[in-house]
C-alpha cells in the first residue's frame, strides 16, 4: 500500500470524486481521501491523502484555505456564482472606493449562512439534492473566519481578490453577500484555491503529470517512506513535533499502539504531542503526554509493518 500525500491541481470540469476515481486507476489502489471539496467549475489545490495517511483527512479539512475568486457585481444566481440560473441583475452604481471598503468589512470573524446549493447535511440530506428538487429549507449560520482579504484587481463590475478563511466557509456565499451589501448583488465568476495548509498551487501537479511521473519512477528504487518523489510523506506533516525513539524493549508496546511512560531517571520530558519512533527508526504515530500519570497516549496510530 502507497501512503503519503498528493498535491493535485484539480482542473475545471471535474468533480472531486473524479479525481479520486482517476487516480485508484493510476496507482490500482483503493484507499483514498481528499481534504475539501472543490466545485466541478473551481480549480487549484486539491489534497489527496493515500494508504494510512487517510487518517489525515479530517486533521487536513480543518486547515486554513487561501483562495483567489472574481466576483462578478451586479447579477445575483441561485448557486451565488455563474453556473446557476439568474435570478435578478442591477446596475453596479457603487465606485471602486465603496467596493473596496465593503469588501474590507468581511475581515474578521462573522455569521455565514451556508448555501442551498452545498454539501452541508440537515436531517441527513444535502442541501444541494434539497435544492435541485426546488425544497429549499431552514438553516443556521455558521461562524467562519476570512482574513487577508486583498483586492487583486478591479475593473467593475469585476473584481479579483485574494482571501484565506476558515473551515466551512463559503467564497460564493462571500461573493453573494458582498453583492448584497453594494446593494447591486453578486456572484461568482472564478474560484482558484492556492493554498491548503502546507500545500500551495505551485507545487500541485494534475492528473496528467502525475501519472507520467508515476510511469517515470515506476521501478526506481526509493525511501519506503515515500515511494515517489511527488508524494509527501505521512510523518512529514508533523514535521514541527520532536521526535522521541524508545528503546528495543518497547518496540513491541508500541506496535501494538500501547500506552508508555519514560522512566523517572530521564525525567519527565516538558512535551505536548510527539512523533515516536522504534528503536530500528520506524515511525509509529503521534503520542500526546499526560502530565497527571506521566504517561504518553497515542493520538493517531500511522504504523506500517511493511
Amino acid at each position: 500500500m502507497i501512503n503519503g500525500i498528493l498535491n493535485v491541481k484539480k482542473e475545471k470540469g471535474m468533480t472531486s470524486f473524479d479525481v479520486i476515481y482517476r487516480l485508484r486507476k493510476i496507482f490500482g489502489q483503493q484507499k483514498m481521501g481528499h481534504t475539501g471539496t472543490l466545485d466541478p467549475e473551481a480549480e487549484g489545490v486539491l489534497p489527496v491523502c493515500m494508504g494510512k495517511a487517510t487518517r489525515l483527512v479530517s486533521m487536513l479539512t480543518g486547515t486554513t484555505k487561501t483562495y483567489e475568486a472574481v466576483l462578478l457585481l451586479g447579477v445575483s444566481t441561485d448557486t451565488e456564482d455563474m453556473t446557476g440560473k439568474v435570478l435578478a441583475e442591477k446596475e453596479v452604481t457603487a465606485c471602486e472606493e465603496e467596493v473596496s471598503s465593503v469588501i474590507a468589512s468581511f475581515a474578521g470573524k462573522q455569521m455565514q449562512m451556508p448555501p442551498m446549493y452545498s454539501a452541508v447535511k440537515i436531517s441527513g440530506h444535502k442541501l444541494v439534492d434539497l435544492a435541485r428538487k426546488g425544497v429549499e429549507v431552514e438553516r443556521q449560520p455558521r461562524e467562519v473566519e476570512f482574513s487577508e482579504l486583498e483586492i487583486l484587481e478591479m475593473n467593475l463590475p469585476r473584481v479579483h481578490f485574494r482571501v484565506t478563511c476558515s473551515k466551512g466557509s463559503f467564497i460564493r456565499t462571500l461573493c453573494a453577500d458582498i453583492g448584497k451589501k453594494l446593494g447591486c448583488g453578486g456572484a461568482m465568476e472564478s474560484l482558484v484555491r492556492t493554498r491548503v495548509g502546507s500545500f500551495h498551487l505551485e507545487d500541485s501537479l494534475t492528473l496528467d503529470e502525475i501519472r507520467k511521473k508515476k510511469e517515470e519512477e515506476d521501478g526506481v528504487t526509493r525511501n519506503a517512506a515515500s515511494p515517489y518523489s511527488f508524494l509527501t510523506p505521512l510523518e512529514e506533516m508533523f514535521s514541527e513535533m520532536p521526535v522521541l525513539t524508545c528503546p528495543p524493549s518497547m518496540d513491541q508496546r508500541l506496535i501494538n499502539g500501547n500506552d508508555f511512560e519514560i522512566p523517572e531517571e530521564n525525567g519527565r520530558p516538558d512535551l505536548q504531542e510527539v512523533r515516536v519512533h522504534t528503536s530500528a527508526g520506524k515511525f509509529i504515530g503521534i503520542y500526546r503526554f499526560d502530565k497527571k500519570n506521566g504517561m504518553f497516549r497515542l493520538v493517531k496510530n500511522f504504523y506500517d509493518p511493511d
